[in-house]
């Protein structure tokens, strides 16, 4: 299996939960006291997202930090 970029399968992740909790970037990004457009970046893979970030998502859409990381490998 070729490598994938981390960034893009963790922001692939918190997408897909997103969308099957029918929750809009913007409410995401308000539940985990966050900027809509850093959101938005971390689900295109443009961040390297922060240890504290990843919790605030995570907390925001109601899950453990780890579920996030599932996919990378």
């Amino acid at each position: 299996m070729p490598f994938s970029d981390p960034r893009i399968l963790f922001g692939k992740r918190v997408r897909a939960i997103r969308l099957q909790l029918g929750i809009s970037q913007e409410k995401l990004a308000e539940l985990a006291d966050l900027h809509r457009n850093y959101v938005g970046g971390v689900e295109r893979g443009e961040r390297n997202i922060a240890l504290l970030n990843i919790v605030a998502l995570a907390r925001a859409l109601k899950i453990k930090p780890s579920t996030l990381l599932d996919s990378i490998h």
